[in-house]
């Protein structure tokens, strides 16, 4: 079997680290058949990106013209969290100005009217998840952070994927296990690219209060347990000691080893994060 495709890229914040990764991976092809791709950015604060907490919007503008350059329509998502309205932190992570200049819509996917129910095959802990609509009708590209999580460890594009449910008052699924969590969704909601955005990273008491890391770094892949698994070696982890991520490799979601990583390689930005 061919070994999934990992772009580890390292350069100073802009657009092409972002656009170079993304064509050492084929997103051309990763992409085929969708005419309509929903980047999913990370808003769990109000936090710009110098933070580290949220998606950096340069790396989603990036992905926005190369998805220009194929005709996929692109729009920007996230969804309230407990504690984070998302149109708020549109506004306050400089993604909505963005979002204005280049003329792509931001939706808060809480709001979204028309939902549907999406049945778990052989589920950890969720035997259905409701999504709206759009989500089951899009190509998904996780514009996940290189953050720690006191939780689950890390928190990168499988983890992002979680903000999907439109749920504001996500708790309920935090006590079901959120490792367990995570591989639900993505099993019914692979993404279809990850991107990860390590111009500023996370560490300690992530994904919120944790210290900003520069490592001016963005991986990228579409197999998204090889990505993050990848992600969790730049910063230090045995991907194998995240829960989520052996997990997804055991389902079937995707590669932890047999990996090809192409760019400048994990040990060109590889750091030890600290944790919690």
């Amino acid at each position: 079997m061919a070994p999934s495709r990992v772009a580890v890229v390292k350069g100073e914040r802009g657009l092409d680290p972002v656009y170079r990764a993304l064509d050492l991976i084929d997103y051309r092809d990763a992409l085929k058949g969708w005419s309509r791709a929903l980047i999913k950015v990370n808003f769990i604060t109000t936090k710009n990106w110098e933070t580290g907490a949220t998606t950096d919007p340069v790396v989603v503008e990036a992905i926005i013209n190369k998805l220009r350059d194929i005709g996929v329509e692109a729009l920007v998502v996230e969804s309230d969290a407990t504690m984070t309205n998302a149109d708020k932190a549109c506004v306050a992570s400089g993604m909505k100005d963005m979002c204005d200049r280049v003329g792509v819509r931001f939706i808060n996917l809480r709001h979204e009217a028309e939902k549907v129910e999406l049945k778990v095959p052989n589920p950890m802990t969720l035997d259905t998840i409701k999504v709206p609509k759009i989500v089951t009708e899009s190509a998904i590209i996780s514009a996940a952070k290189l953050k720690t999580h006191v939780e689950t460890g890390v928190t990168l594009g499988m983890k992002n994927m979680f903000g999907l449910l439109p749920d504001k008052f996500k708790g309920k699924y935090h006590v079901r296990g959120m490792d367990k969590v995570i591989v639900d969704i993505n099993t019914v909601l692979k993404p279809t690219l990850t991107v990860i955005d390590g111009f500023v990273g996370m560490e300690g008491k992530g994904p919120v209060h944790g210290n900003p890391v520069r490592m001016n770094t963005i991986i990228a892949g579409a197999d998204p347990v090889a990505t993050d698994a990848t992600a969790t070696r730049v910063m230090g982890i045995d991907p194998q000691t995240i829960e989520h991520i052996k997990w997804g490799h055991e389902r079937g979601l995707g590669e932890m080893y047999n990996v090809e990583v192409v760019g400048d390689g994990v040990d060109s930005v590889k750091r030890i994060f600290a944790r919690i």
